[in-house]
């Protein structure tokens, strides 16, 4: 495996249109692009095996979770998160699964941690790093990385944040006072 980091993109020599699922191997190179480059090497990286399922395809040692690319939606996306927020984030695959709408996915999500099933962070940190895979050198190009920084039930007046961004890239607040508000930071694209 050759590994090319310049400028976020990432070479991997690996077909993708060979099957259905990307290798576990181009899955972990490129979905912990998402995590700061220190912590790549250990961090715990949830895939696609050959069926869809995720799995667990490379178990870390650091406190770091990164989700491959879902190969069955457009474009090109991938997250890499504290562990503390996977009761979250499993709950919602667990529920999209079961064929839930996004609306059902946040009130039932909603409901379980106000009643303290769903166990939430109290904060924690998810990256998202999204662009295009150019499907003749199977690099990620044109990437953004985008911040979330989840804070269960905070609001604007709690925080200090506003309901939007006042400026290109200003920290926000988005879905306050609920089990799903974080503080998003979404540096302009070049």
């Amino acid at each position: 495996m050759k590994f090319l980091l310049l400028a976020f993109a990432v070479s991997i020599p690996l077909s993708l249109t060979a099957q259905k699922y990307p290798s576990k191997d181009w899955q972990i190179a490129t979905a912990t692009l998402a995590a700061p480059e220190l912590d790549r090497g250990n961090a715990t990286v949830l895939g696609y095996e050959s069926d869809g399922e995720i799995a667990v395809i490379r178990q870390g040692t650091n406190d770091l979770i990164c989700l491959a690319d879902d190969p069955s939606r457009k474009g090109f996306s991938v997250a890499c998160y504290h562990k503390s927020l996977e009761p979250f984030m499993a709950r919602g695959r667990e529920l999209k699964a079961e064929g839930k709408s996004s609306e059902e996915i946040f009130n039932i999500r909603e409901e379980e941690a106000k009643a303290g099933t769903l166990e939430m962070p109290e904060r924690a940190l998810l990256n998202v790093l999204t662009g295009q895979v150019n499907e003749t050198t199977l690099e990620v190009e044109k990437t953004h990385l985008r911040y979330v920084f989840y804070i269960p039930f905070a609001t604007a007046e709690s925080t200090g944040l506003p309901l939007a961004p006042i400026s290109p890239g200003a920290p926000w607040i988005m879905n306050p006072g609920t089990h799903r508000a974080h503080i998003m930071i979404t540096p302009p694209k070049d």
